[in-house]
């Protein structure tokens, strides 16, 4: 496998107290840092340190909303964090979701396949060096030239589950992150896609052999986000409309406890890895084989230190 990327930092851990674990993680196999963007630490931040704590590892966003900066904004922070890491940058870019666009930062979310196509085709634009006076569908610029250009333009990844942003993603971007999907799942998006395109997934592990609070944990992230709009449509097309119905209906009657407990556990095992740390390893490496070309890894808390758990985890374990 050529690549294994870790989500950082890890849940409930001070930003500043990763610093001797990323400089281990290109010792432990690891060739990639992906950080998240929701109601916890940006998605730049983390990253521009990890780039002072080491110069072997590939640093992504994944994903910064296309709505939540300004585009000329997004680019001086693409270009300002591939200055900083020499160049190990990749800028993951999506639409994200109507509660953190919307309910959280006040902006209308408003044609989504749209306003990440027109962010990309700007930020392509602006991260070359080209001054921007351009009217997109969704918005306009004019006049932006960034004063500081990347010696090499970062690449872009969309943020993609469906096949419009997959083959959006294959066409015009570097390639596209997903996530929620289980490694079966994998060779459906990848035709989308394309095979020109890297295809980055995010895959939720609970390195633990108690498979009853795994799959616990499991069911109460599961009913979290695939109620959203756009993952309950993700897992229509991927064919568990009909498993995930009951969930679906319990949690619009505003049933929250029991809308998990109709989740199959077939559901929770496809799309949570549990178990020992080498059966997880084992299990991500599915996605691999099955067209992923950087699986990364999202530790889920299980009472372990999550420092040990992140070592457990490496391809060199």
């Amino acid at each position: 496998m050529s690549r294994w990327g870790i989500t950082l930092p890890l849940t409930g851990v001070p930003v500043l107290d990763h610093r001797a674990l990323v400089a281990e993680l290109a010792d432990l196999g690891y060739t990639d840092v992906w950080s998240a963007e929701t109601a916890g630490t940006d998605a730049f931040t983390p990253l521009a340190l990890a780039s002072q704590w080491s110069d072997r590892i590939r640093l992504g966003t994944a994903i910064v909303p296309a709505y939540t900066r300004g585009p000329a904004t997004l680019a001086m922070s693409a270009a300002t964090l591939a200055e900083v890491s020499g160049g190990r940058f990749v800028l993951g870019i999506g639409s994200s979701s109507p509660v953190i666009v919307q309910r959280w930062n006040g902006v209308e979310f408003r044609e989504p396949f749209r306003r990440t196509r027109d962010t990309l085709r700007f930020l392509k634009a602006a991260l070359s060096g080209e001054k921007v006076t351009e009217d997109y569908e969704t918005f306009s610029v004019r006049g932006f030239r960034l004063e500081r250009v990347p010696a090499e333009a970062p690449p872009i990844m969309l943020a993609a589950l469906r096949p419009g942003m997959l083959r959006l993603a294959g066409r015009e971007a570097d390639g596209a992150i997903t996530n929620w999907l289980g490694a079966g799942d994998v060779p459906r998006v990848r035709e989308e896609l394309g095979d020109r395109a890297e295809l980055a997934a995010r895959v939720f592990v609970c390195p633990t052999e108690d498979a009853d609070a795994a799959r616990a944990l499991g069911r109460m992230l599961i009913s979290t986000y695939l109620t959203v709009p756009a993952y309950a449509a993700f897992h229509d097309w991927l064919g568990r409309g009909e498993a995930l119905r009951p969930m679906r209906e319990a949690w619009a009657a505003g049933d929250r406890r029991g809308a998990g407990a109709l989740i199959p556990d077939r559901v929770v095992d496809d799309l949570i890895v549990h178990g020992s740390p080498a059966e997880c390893r084992r299990r991500v490496a599915e996605y691999a084989a099955n067209g992923v070309d950087t699986p990364v890894i999202a530790v889920l808390p299980t009472g372990a230190d999550q420092f040990d758990l992140v070592r457990a985890l490496a391809p060199n374990a």
